[in-house]
């Protein structure tokens, strides 16, 4: 029985913290940076999947901070587009990719080239079969945005555990 207590109150400690950085939580922490860095979907201009209709890698010479991450374009003009108006071209799901979140997991690791844009909006994958699957599979599309709140709810979480193993020096003065 004491063992039970024991996880009861390890359980309900966990949810309290996980509660409180809930409510810390932004938006930036939901724009995928990959691995290393701050940089927007590797990279890559977003504005030219609509304008160019293609994958066009961008460059640190016209990038914008947004949401916590810097994003780069291939030109000043599509640089000045996506400040004016980011949501019209910003990828779904923060560029996490959209087939993993129609299951309901974080996929990071994505691939620029394998993209679509359904309805006016973009959605960034891991490769060019899953990228394929969000138009031949429509549901896809609706299942990814029913589960984004889950994806989200991990994201918190990940962030969580990342920030209690790996302080930073600003939480550490604060504690």
């Amino acid at each position: 029985m004491s063992h039970w207590n024991g996880f009861v109150k390890a359980a309900a400690t966990g949810g309290i913290a996980v509660l409180l950085l809930a409510n810390e939580a932004t938006a930036e922490d939901f724009v995928n940076t990959g691995y290393f860095g701050d940089v927007a979907i590797k990279g890559y201009d977003p504005v030219a999947y609509f304008t160019d209709d293609k994958a066009v890698e961008g460059s640190p010479q016209y990038s914008h901070h947004w949401l916590g991450a810097t994003w780069y374009f291939a030109s000043a003009e599509h640089r000045d587009m996506f400040a004016k108006d980011p949501g019209k071209y910003a990828p779904q799901y923060g560029g996490y990719c959209a087939d993993g979140v129609s299951f309901g997991t974080v996929t990071t690791n994505i691939d620029p080239k394998a993209w679509r844009i359904i309805d006016g909006k973009l959605y960034i994958s891991y490769d060019p079969g899953a990228a394929e699957g969000l138009v031949k599979n429509p549901t896809k599309v609706v299942d990814s945005q029913k589960h984004w709140s889950e994806v989200q709810n991990i994201l918190i979480s990940e962030k969580a555990q990342k920030d209690w193993q790996h302080p930073s020096a600003q939480q550490l003065t604060n504690r």
